[in-house]
């Protein structure tokens, strides 16, 4: 019998139709999981010019605080908020000027005494004595007999146009956590902290192959019966734009050996390999039988029940996935994006894709200016009733809240405020959103650091907001966070805590660690004494300066009640630890409360005050949720007290062990 090639045909697609087994999409999904690791790719180091759009493959804390130290936020002039107290255009406070004026990379020579100022520039470093700065608007300048002076029109507060040390971001802080995607804004942050290459996440190589004799490239002229190879462009594109590099091999024709050799150099020289064509049932078929002689597993799903793609068809191949798409544009591009692009971010170390715009709502008032549109950068959460827009308030010379940052919205021009409760459409820095598994709204801490760090090694995304142990648990009470870390102090009680438990809100037992008075090494109003009996020596002493903390902290709740007086400096409140220390060892201040291990990060001597409690409010509701007990357990692990005990603190269960 002679060969008749349409009988031969025939009986090759009836032999393919055992081999189309058309599968859900979740179980194409669920297979392809199984047999190929959507996981990171290992690190490599790029120079800051070559990391744009890399993604961190460690986690990177602050070798420095930013700002270096205090510095002023606007041109004017360092002043004691004290002495301004009932300054007004009518009845100014006249004030004598320091024989200094201090430009940005100048040092301080001068101390602000009392009825004295200094002239600043923005970014200028604020001098010892000084805890504020008046806006140059607000003043008049001037001379007389006594030389010259400066008239303040309005009232200082507190620590008023003051950017304190490590208020952007603090030393020892973690900077950027792995798996952050490195856009403009994140490469700024590495290079303010002075870094010049980061380690990243490997791009995937994906190898392209477009089959079919009827395709041509494009810019070729197209003969009759024939298309122009658009899959490859679309392919290649998509994969940019997914974190990866695309490796293009050309059109190959419906020739099983040419496609053959082609497939096993892409797999040799790539990290995945995207055919397109050649997946149907058709007589020019001829990727199917490459693909089942790939060995173990070979080929994985062949048929998903989709509409466009169901011919897709995904193998693996010594250790790398193989993907076949259809070869129509449209269902090429639907099933890329479907099965493709989720592992090709995976591999290099991206996040799913999500929305471009939002709506969430803002649980707090946020002041504005008025005659000015301001943008409010903010980070988003979940609450019962959908997405919460916290703003991140860390100014405009940050070099870190467009990193921390998932959006923004605008404040229009005419308005004071955006009210608390209002809902507003959030601009999502890039392209997309996952929101976070699990948030912890409260005080920060390096131990939570640690902490949150071991459970992104299990791929949980989490939200740390420094809000203040107070701010935690009114933001847990209000249903936007999971847990609140706190160390909250009751007078009345001596005790941790537990005073402050309501209903619904139960307490897990994090660690100790040490509080104390901090100060530069062999000063000798501290050395050798008690923190109490240095403070009782001290707090009358008017040049001796203290560097406070912000009102409601835990800290400052702790100092309150030590002091026999309100010490010089008391005004000076910076919000955490690391400003503390950054202005005692650069020596604006002399004395503060901070605790230990932050000490030592700055070289300075402490003498132990208390053993707080720093532990975490539960909202009782969200305790079965999966992130919660994956963090209750990571809590309770060895590898979270080994981690603590190496920071300096005292895990609980440790104490519970030990007997108290």
């Amino acid at each position: 019998m002679k060969d008749n090639p349409i009988l031969d045909a025939v009986r090759r697609a009836a032999r393919q139709e055992q081999f189309l087994d058309v599968v859900s999409r979740d179980e194409a999904e669920k297979r392809f999981r199984a047999a190929v690791p959507h996981v990171a790719l290992p690190a490599e180091k790029v120079t800051l010019a070559d990391a744009l759009g890399r993604v961190l493959a460690e986690t990177l804390a602050a070798p420095i605080d930013l700002p270096p130290f205090d510095r002023s936020s606007v041109d004017g002039f360092a002043v004691r908020a004290g002495d301004t107290v009932g300054a007004s255009e009518r009845t100014p406070i006249r004030l004598r000027l320091n024989a200094e004026v201090l430009a940005c990379g100048t040092a301080p020579r001068l101390t602000v005494a009392t009825s004295t100022a200094t002239a600043i520039s923005t970014g200028g470093v604020v001098p010892r004595g000084a805890d504020a700065v008046v806006m140059i608007e607000q003043t008049a300048f001037g001379e007389d007999d006594h030389g010259p002076y400066v008239d303040i029109r309005r009232p200082a507060a507190p620590g008023g146009f003051v950017a304190f040390a490590g208020s952007d971001i603090a030393r020892g802080e973690t900077m950027l956590r792995v798996g952050t995607e490195l856009t403009s804004r994140e490469i700024g942050v590495l290079a303010a902290c002075g870094l010049a290459d980061v380690r990243v996440v490997r791009r995937p190589r994906v190898g392209i192959i477009s089959t079919g004799d009827e395709l041509v490239p494009p810019g070729s002229e197209l003969p009759e019966g024939a298309i122009y190879d658009s899959n490859s462009a679309i392919t290649a594109a998509a994969v940019r734009e997914n974190g990866g590099e695309a490796v293009l091999f050309g059109i190959i024709r419906d020739d099983e050996t040419a496609l053959a050799a082609a497939v096993e150099r892409a797999l040799s020289e790539t990290d995945l390999v995207v055919l397109s064509g050649g997946t149907s049932k058709g007589a020019g078929d001829v990727s199917h039988r490459i693909l089942s002689r790939l060995g173990e597993p070979g080929i994985i799903v062949h048929g998903v029940a989709l509409k466009p793609g169901k011919p897709i068809c995904l193998a693996v191949s010594r250790g790398k996935p193989v993907v076949v798409l259809p070869g129509f544009p449209t269902s090429a591009i639907f099933t890329f994006h479907t099965f493709v692009t989720p592992l090709v971010r995976a591999m290099a170390g991206l996040p799913p894709h999500g929305e471009e715009v939002v709506e969430a709502t803002l649980p707090v008032r946020v002041p504005s200016e008025l005659g000015r549109t301001e943008y409010v950068m903010v980070s988003l959460g979940e609450s019962a009733d959908g997405l919460v827009a916290f703003p991140l308030g860390r100014g405009s010379g940050s070099v870190t809240a467009f990193s921390q940052a998932d959006g923004f919205f605008a404040v229009d021009a005419l308005a004071d405020a955006a009210d608390a409760g209002s809902e507003h459409k959030i601009q999502l820095i890039g392209s997309s959103l996952h929101v976070p598994d699990l948030v912890l709204a409260g005080s920060q801490d390096v131990g939570l650091d640690a902490v949150v760090g071991l459970l992104a090694k299990q791929g949980l995304t989490v939200r740390t907001l420094a809000i203040g142990s107070m701010g935690g648990l009114a933001a847990l009470k209000r249903g936007e966070c999971d847990l609140a870390p706190a160390h909250l102090l009751d007078p009345k009680t001596g005790t941790y805590n537990t005073p402050y438990l309501a209903d619904g809100i139960s307490l897990v037992p994090g660690w100790r660690r040490r509080q104390g008075v901090v100060f530069r090494k062999g000063d000798p109003r501290f050395e050798g004494k008690s923190a109490a009996d240095a403070i009782a020596t001290v707090a009358a002493d008017p040049d001796t300066i203290l560097v406070n903390r912000n009102a409601g902290s835990g800290t400052r709740i702790l100092l309150d009640g030590l002091l026999p007086v309100r010490p010089a400096g008391y005004a000076n409140q910076p919000k955490s630890h690391n400003a503390v220390a950054a202005a005692i060892a650069q020596e604006r201040a002399d004395w503060g409360m901070a605790i230990e291990n932050v000490a030592r990060l700055y070289g300075l001597s402490f003498l132990p005050v208390a053993d707080e409690h720093y532990d975490f409010f539960l909202a009782d509701a969200r305790r079965d949720r999966p992130a919660v007990q994956a963090f209750l357990a990571v809590l309770a692990g060895d590898d979270a007290r080994s981690l603590l005990s190496g920071l300096g603190f005292i895990p609980a269960d440790t104490l519970a062990l030990a007997g108290e």
